[in-house]
């Protein structure tokens, strides 16, 4: 007898909640063993299929047409010609995220496409989910600090000295602190009208969320870029989510990081605007010194 075969569970297929990929990713489970193997090649060469015909899509993901039929029909479309307008249209909103794995077998060209195709999907997706009041909120309290200190631990610490590179050029007193003691120490040396930044892909480091507590408990401003709804989001007075799933994949870099450096790049061009024409001469000032330190142009 024919196994029983469950309705794909996908999400809803409105492009605002779901690309195509996410969706036949959140599928693959769902499908036969054949038609999971046409899922996967799609999600690893989406751009290829569009522009591939029934029995090329068939022979380079190793299925027959009529799996390729059942594969589209599965998804809720009426054949490959329905299924690949959708796709191209999918493709074009910019939302590409989906997990590529990047294997042993990858050529040099392949391994870059996948990288950049989760850097490009983590960027967007967080661009389209930021809060604008919450980063509102974020750019008056920084624009009104006192002093700036970042927190992060081990890849958000290396994003934490990024940021203090960013903002000492604004004209305030920054810091960054990867050392748990010492943000610890720091922290319960703010004061009302300080404001701690603390960075975390997890949101769920104790030593950064415990400094975050110090911090407020001494009067400072806290805002975190972190995951939504974790503890560290909680213990801030200002979130700003950044809501990026890292692969399990061992190779792949983490995306969290490119998201966290992108976000406060927004704050820091956001502050030196908010700041007025006298920062502007300070930032060129401090530019023309950096020319003396470069060779002439040949």
């Amino acid at each position: 007898m024919p196994r029983s075969r469950a309705t794909p569970k996908t999400p809803d297929p409105s492009p605002a909640t779901a690309t195509l990929l996410q969706r036949i990713e959140a599928a693959r489970d769902e499908l036969r063993p054949s038609e999971q193997q046409a899922a996967d090649y799609v999600l690893q060469h989406p751009n290829e299929v569009i522009d591939l015909s029934f029995a090329e899509l068939a022979t380079r993901a190793g299925v027959s047409q009529p799996t390729i039929a059942r594969f589209c029909n599965a998804l809720g479309f009426s054949g490959l010609r329905e299924f690949k307008l959708r796709l191209a249209k999918s493709l074009a909103t910019g939302l590409p995220y989906i997990h590529h794995d990047v294997n042993a077998q990858d050529s040099s060209a392949e391994v870059g496409a996948k990288v950049f195709d989760r850097a490009i999907a983590a960027l967007v997706t967080v661009r389209n989910h930021l809060d604008p009041s919450s980063l509102t909120r974020a750019v008056e309290a920084l624009c009104t600090a006192r002093r700036i200190e970042f927190y992060g631990v081990g890849n958000s610490g290396i994003v934490a000295m990024d940021a203090q590179h960013k903002f000492f050029r604004l004209g305030v007193p920054t810091a960054a602190l990867s050392d748990t003691h010492v943000q610890a120490m720091s922290a319960s040396l703010l004061e009302p009208g300080d404001v701690l930044v603390a960075i975390s892909g997890s949101g769920r480091t104790r030593d950064v969320i415990r400094s975050v507590e110090i911090g407020r408990e001494a009067g400072a401003t806290a805002i975190g870029l972190t995951v939504p709804g974790s503890p560290l989001a909680r213990a801030c007075d200002i979130s700003l989510n950044v809501d990026v799933p890292e692969d399990p994949d061992v190779y792949a870099p983490m995306t969290s990081r490119l998201a966290h450096l992108a976000v406060l790049d927004v704050l820091a061009v956001s502050v030196a605007l908010a700041r007025g024409p006298e920062l502007v001469a300070q930032l060129r000032r401090s530019k023309a010194v950096l020319q003396e330190k470069r060779t002439p142009e040949s």
